[in-house]
């Protein structure tokens, strides 16, 4: 059963890239803003996302800087962390949702263990760049926590998917991500993933390598 298909790797991007320039309102985004905007096209396959996806004034600056600098990468999920370019980032991402200490201060809290997680974020957090892509509870206890003193990370990536909680806790972000002296990126709405969120991150450390399309 012959099939008609690109096997060309190098080409499968290279038309893919094409098309999404075709297809993507790019106006109002910067040289590499649109780079990470046409990155998120290309994880989901909708041009229509990057009228979700806002930045905050320094965050392309400040995240490039960061990356540049190896900062420590905090990650709310596994998938997350698994999501990133291993040849870019290496060993650097933190996961703790699965630490063995997170139930039981989950438990003790009556919380998500998305937010218990946070506790172990401490000592990592200063100068980091935070990767939310799945729980909007741990969006809203990073907010609570900065609010209340904690570490400043360089950059938080939020987009956190779902119907509770998930479009609020990016609103948040975007509102009060400026007095709490933080850059931030960020989807609007429902959409979002550990994919997409994983993929802005690479698609900045594209940018910071000189790759672009």
């Amino acid at each position: 059963m012959p099939f008609d298909y690109q096997h060309d790797p190098e080409a499968i991007e290279r038309q893919s890239f094409e098309q999404i320039r075709a297809l993507t309102d790019l106006s109002g985004l910067d040289a590499d803003q649109t780079q990470i905007a046409m990155r998120l096209v290309h994880t989901c396959g909708e041009p229509e996302i990057v009228q979700a996806l806002h930045f905050s004034e320094r965050a392309v600056e400040t995240g490039l800087a960061a990356v540049s600098a190896e900062a420590p990468v905090l990650c709310d999920v596994e998938m997350v962390k698994h999501g990133l370019t291993r040849r870019m980032f290496g060993d650097r991402p933190l996961c703790f949702l699965n630490d063995p200490r997170v139930p039981a201060l989950a438990k003790a809290a009556g919380e998500t263990r998305s937010m218990a997680a946070l506790e172990l974020w401490e000592p990592h957090l200063s100068g980091s760049i935070v990767v939310i892509g799945n729980a909007p509870t741990a969006l809203f206890r990073l907010l609570e926590r900065l609010e209340a003193g904690a570490p400043k990370p360089a950059l938080v990536i939020g987009m956190p998917v779902g119907f509770i909680g998930a479009a609020e806790s990016k609103e948040a972000l975007m509102e009060h991500g400026q007095a709490l002296g933080i850059e931030w990126m960020a989807l609007s709405g429902r959409r979002g993933g550990s994919a997409l969120a994983a993929a802005t991150l690479n698609a900045l450390a594209r940018v910071q390598r000189g790759i672009r399309w």
